[in-house]
């Protein structure tokens, strides 16, 4: 896991922090969790600032809140590469690791109160196995859409978003533009993904190999070589 931080120390008690991730359904790039904490009394200027659901906001938008987050509380991010995110994967356990970045940036910052994103289908359960890994000192909060309906998880998921998307403009700088969205929705994406794994080797550093898309590629490029084998 990398961790990164930017922006001020919130100083005044109690305070608010919210969680959120981008990128879960990536098949390019990294898992990004994205932490944003402030004082309570700040949160509830939050919507005032322009913040929303980072997903309801364009990239430029998002940019602009971005920056004035930096002036109101601490921002700070773990970045789950896709080797990681393969090994977790391959055991079923992407929930988990999930959860393991969630608590880490709750030991971190050390709020008064989390607000977090469940990704458990059961949002209870989530909070209360994040409440047992961080040592149940915190007072969290853990429900669904939780970055529509919560400023400071809305702020949080501007962090984990601009973050993701920098991370992405770094491969597409390395790899060219046909690297798209990195969503396996995105045809861009799914062509790009398409000739990498056609053209055969150990997959790449920034492809999530366990990705079902890469599994159908490498398992038609299998049988073709098969076929072309028993001719």
């Amino acid at each position: 896991m990398r961790f990164s931080r930017a922006g001020a120390e919130p100083t005044d008690r109690p305070c608010v922090l919210g969680i959120d991730e981008a990128g879960r359904g990536s098949v390019i790039g990294p898992l990004v969790v994205g932490a944003f904490c402030a004082p309570e009394r700040s949160v509830s200027s939050l919507r005032d600032r322009g913040v929303r659901d980072s997903k309801q906001l364009s990239p430029s938008r998002r940019d602009v809140v971005y920056r004035g987050l930096q002036t109101v509380g601490e921002m700070r991010s773990i970045h789950l590469p896709p080797r990681t995110i393969d090994r977790w994967v391959a055991r079923g356990r992407l929930n988990e690791l999930e959860l393991s970045a969630f608590a880490e940036l709750i030991r971190l910052v050390e709020p008064d109160v989390a607000i977090v994103d469940a990704c458990d289908p059961n949002a209870e359960r989530f909070g209360r196995r994040l409440t047992g890994m961080t040592g149940g000192t915190v007072r969290i909060v853990s429900c669904h859409r939780a970055d529509e309906t919560e400023p400071v998880v809305s702020a949080a998921s501007i962090v984990a978003k601009v973050r993701r998307d920098r991370a992405l403009g770094n491969l597409r700088r390395r790899l060219g533009d046909e690297v798209g969205s990195g969503y396996p929705s995105d045809p861009t994406t799914r062509e790009f993904v398409e000739r990498v794994v056609r053209a055969g080797g150990p997959a790449p550093r920034w492809l999530r190999a366990t990705w079902a898309p890469v599994q159908r590629v490498k398992r038609a490029r299998s049988a073709r070589t098969l076929d072309e084998f028993l001719r």
